[in-house]
């Protein structure tokens, strides 16, 4: 089994094969911790091609023990039952007349984005807004607003918008496992990073208010 196709599924099992809690498998790997539970949460996503190119690297380095195990996993693995949509907390961060973008690459696609991080059960929607802003990019911010929520149209995920300010922090990439770059994007020119058409619109009224 030497070409594996990574998913979250299959990192996942990976990290069971090697019998390590999250932490200890993102430190084995260099990645966040944020990265790990991603992949138990989101079994179907297809980690960046760097992410690929680390978890390729742990497995062909792992003993015959934690290959065998990993095989096995692979081979008992159940199907699984439709997954409740994945909850992801979004934060609009506002610092003037710019807003707070994150950078992340999927092969030859770059996607400008807001900060976000899953939340999970029973977590809180708001904290987890600021606390990943504060991770992927080194800005403090605080929740103003709830926007409101929706199934995002492209990812299927369950999405909450809150609108932030900005409260002191340089922006920089605290997470290169998985962001590309960091900006503080103009919100006049926010179409230039990401499509109108793609934006929550309760997103653009609130930005719109503030220039």
């Amino acid at each position: 089994m030497d070409n594996v196709q990574w998913t979250g599924q299959t990192a996942a099992r990976l990290q069971d094969a090697f019998e390590m809690t999250q932490e200890q498998f993102a430190g084995k790997l260099g990645v966040s911790v944020r990265s790990v539970a991603a992949w138990r949460a989101s079994p179907t996503m297809v980690p960046q091609p760097e992410t690929q190119r680390i978890l390729d690297t742990a497995y062909r380095r792992a003993g015959d023990a934690v290959r065998r195990r990993f095989i096995h996993l692979s081979r008992i693995a159940a199907p699984q039952p439709e997954a409740q949509a994945l909850r992801v907390a979004i934060a609009v961060v506002r610092r003037n007349g710019d807003v707070l973008l994150v950078c992340r690459q999927d092969g030859d696609d770059i996607a400008w984005q807001f900060p976000a991080g899953i939340v999970k059960p029973g977590g809180s929607p708001s904290k987890v807004a600021v606390r990943e802003t504060l991770d992927e990019t080194g800005v403090h911010c605080l929740v103003r607003e709830h926007l409101g929520e929706r199934l995002h149209p492209r990812t299927r995920a369950m999405c909450d918008y809150f609108v932030c300010d900005y409260v002191h922090g340089e922006a920089v990439n605290g997470d290169a496992s998985e962001n590309v770059a960091v900006a503080w994007a103009p919100i006049r020119e926010l179409s230039r990073f990401i499509p109108a058409d793609r934006i929550y619109p309760p997103i653009l009224d609130a930005l719109e208010a503030t220039v």
